[in-house]
């Protein structure tokens, strides 16, 4: 039977219940010349309810938010095929050592307790990891793609 085309539009907690078992995103940022810059990126949603990413000041996405918080991210399902929901909102760089904890946090949403805590920190004071912090700001509808409902025979 083929899969029909949907669209579920959700208030924010129905938001966060959809994207806080879901780690994997397109982070999608604006480029000096205003065209979109997209990171495939592994991603967590905090207990306050902020997307967050590691990554490092160097990259282009760090560039492109220091001069434009403006970001979407596209938030998928592990199955290509399954839901998926695009979020816009407002992004801050947080640079080592600021970074640490909410990098600690980052870790947890994902992958649960580390076995050393301390030695975790270490290594991100030592990589010099920042971390981006989303404020989500709106969302489209958690869709899920496939053919219009005219088109699937009952």
């Amino acid at each position: 039977m083929a899969s029909i085309a949907t669209n579920r539009y959700v208030d924010r907690t129905e938001l966060l219940q959809f994207i806080r078992p879901r780690h994997h995103g397109v982070l999608l940022t604006t480029r000096r010349d205003g065209r979109p810059q997209s990171s495939l990126v592994t991603m967590g949603t905090s207990d306050s309810g902020h997307i967050v990413v590691s990554t490092y000041p160097e990259r282009s996405k760090v560039h492109n938010l220091r001069r434009d918080p403006s970001v979407s991210m596209v938030v998928m399902s592990d199955d290509f095929g399954g839901e998926w929901v695009q979020v816009d909102g407002t992004a801050e760089v947080i640079d080592t050592p600021d970074s640490v904890e909410g990098l600690v946090e980052y870790f947890r949403v994902i992958s649960g307790d580390h076995p050393d805590w301390d030695e975790y920190r270490d290594a991100m004071v030592r990589q010099g990891k920042s971390l981006i912090r989303i404020t989500i700001d709106r969302w489209g509808p958690i869709a899920k793609g496939g053919f219009p409902a005219r088109l699937v025979e009952d």
